[in-house]
């Protein structure tokens, strides 16, 4: 039988993902990506001689017992890589001058918060529990859901079985209610300035729960080191990018996806085409809007992870005497800085002085977010001495902010930069501007989104876009599960392996 060639559009995660997995199964893939490097949203930039990662913060699955970590060794994000296991996830300073860290010991972190708020015991007690025992979830990554048959929704049951008691009881509440819960004012204050308050609590406690047992530490270089590794695994296998080279269309006949058509007016045929871009690019843009229905136009009127500011600053400061808090510090302000119509109350900046490869010694990046609206930097974007001068602004703001905290800091500053949601929108696409898709809400928790459209064969979509949460596991499962379901289609045994042993097969899903 001819080798059945694929093309992937956009070399994220997913689509280095897919990519790799194609390759390993006997595909001829080639993956076309508007940039210039690998990665999309997980990306980092250099300014002067600093860096400013825009990505990651943790990554599930960097402990060797957990079910994700042979998949990241699979496609190599984890070759020669130094893992960070933090002792602090992060840290709220309140307004009344208090301190809530989010310890990754539960231990630790329950004797904390019992002792700022003791009134609080009992409920204290039922989340760290609650962590401890969702610490020991896996996420069923080695079968693609699409292929379940009764046994294996039957082994997911009694998997789910002993956590489902904590599913129903915390799946439901949003992070806003969550920290309504607590009597005391100080928790209160912290808990709804670290966590988005429409998220479910769920998701908060999986990651807590992850970080005390290792399983989402941080990788020492940063998000492109991360896909330069995976990019490099690819290449190794005989895959092929194309970069700078954005798809315009995707080609159909007899309600068949055949091919791409690029910006630059050439087309390109394969048996298959698997978009790992924007999701809603790829449906009303590239496909025109000719294959949804209600479903799919209900799934985009689900939430989206808000779009960023995103501020990087290039300090002459080592910060070696202030704790590595891995997810950063939130700091209440005393004057709020305004972006668009709304006011921020809080900052959240985190000090990269956990990964010494972002800065010259002795120095230190900075990185601050604010949730921002995409319409209004769309409209500032019209005038360009505008845009700079409100990018400047906030700079400003945020510089001084910071200066009051760490005294001196102003006069140590070396390099800034703004990144706005119409340069996340310039560089990757994405619809708004979001940096992670579907925020993980009550209402879509449990959302099964198909990966396929309605009445198109021989298309597929993988990433943010299909599964509510988003983040790198997903582009890393979505890429695996949509060859699996190739190879199923085709009639071949899917396998995998390990860098260096592709005659050598890790695992076979059943």
């Amino acid at each position: 039988m001819a080798e059945k060639s694929i093309i992937i559009i956009g070399a994220g995660i997913a689509g280095l993902s897919a990519g790799i997995y194609g390759q390993m199964n006997g595909y001829k893939t080639q993956i076309f990506e508007m940039g210039i490097k690998p990665g999309g949203l997980c990306t980092a930039w250099e300014r002067k001689d600093y860096i400013i990662d825009c990505c990651l913060h943790w990554l599930v699955g960097t402990s060797p017992e957990s079910n994700l970590h042979h998949l990241w060794q699979e496609v190599g994000a984890l070759v020669d890589k130094k893992v960070i296991n933090p002792e602090q996830f992060m840290r709220a300073e309140t307004a009344s001058g208090k301190i809530v860290n989010l310890y990754t010991d539960i231990d630790l972190l329950e004797t904390h918060l019992k002792e700022i708020a003791p009134e609080d015991s009992v409920f204290i007690a039922e989340v760290t529990a609650a962590i401890r025992k969702l610490a020991t979830l896996e996420m069923p990554v080695d079968k693609a859901p699409e292929l379940y048959g009764p046994l294996d929704n039957l082994k997911m049951m009694a998997k789910m079985g002993p956590l489902m008691s904590e599913y129903q009881k915390w799946s439901k509440l949003t992070m806003k209610d969550f920290a309504l819960r607590f009597q005391n004012p100080i928790l209160r204050e912290a808990w709804q300035t670290l966590w988005g308050p429409d998220m479910s609590s769920f998701f908060m406690l999986i990651t807590l729960g992850y970080m005390s047992r290792k399983n989402a530490g941080y990788i020492v270089g940063g998000s492109l080191e991360l896909a330069l590794a995976m990019e490099k695994r690819y290449y190794d296998l005989g895959g092929k990018i194309g970069y700078h080279s954005g798809v315009e269309k995707i080609i159909v006949e007899n309600n068949r996806a055949v091919g791409v058509k690029l910006a630059n007016e050439t087309e390109r045929r394969a048996d298959y085409v698997i978009s790992a871009a924007d999701g809603h690019a790829a449906i009303w843009e590239m496909l025109e809007g000719k294959f949804v229905d209600e479903t799919i136009r209900n799934y985009y009127k689900m939430p989206i992870f808000q779009p960023l500011v995103f501020i990087g600053l290039g300090v002459n400061r080592s910060f070696s005497d202030f704790p590595q808090i891995i997810s950063g510090i939130v700091l209440h302000l005393d004057k709020p800085i305004t972006i668009g119509n709304k006011e921020h109350h809080t900052l959240n900046v985190r000090i990269h002085n956990f990964d010494s490869s972002f800065a010259p010694a002795g120095k230190t990046v900075l990185t601050v977010a604010f949730e921002s609206d995409f319409e209004y930097w769309a409209e500032v974007n019209q005038s360009l001495d505008r845009y700079q001068e409100e990018k400047e602004r906030i700079a400003t703001a945020v510089v001084s902010a910071l200066n009051q905290r760490f005294p001196g800091l102003a006069n140590q500053l070396e390099m800034w930069d703004v990144a706005t949601p119409v340069t996340f929108y310039r560089y990757t696409g994405n619809w708004q501007g979001s940096y992670e898709g579907w925020l993980p809400t009550p209402s879509n928790i449990t959302l099964r989104m198909k990966k396929a459209l309605p009445g198109l064969s021989n298309f597929y979509m993988i990433g943010q876009w299909v599964q509510p949460g988003g983040g790198l596991p997903t582009g890393l499962m979505t890429g695996n599960h949509v060859i699996q379901i190739l190879c199923k289609q085709d009639k071949k045994k899917f396998s995998a392996s390990l860098p260096g042993k592709t005659d050598q097969p890790t695992r076979q899903p059943d």
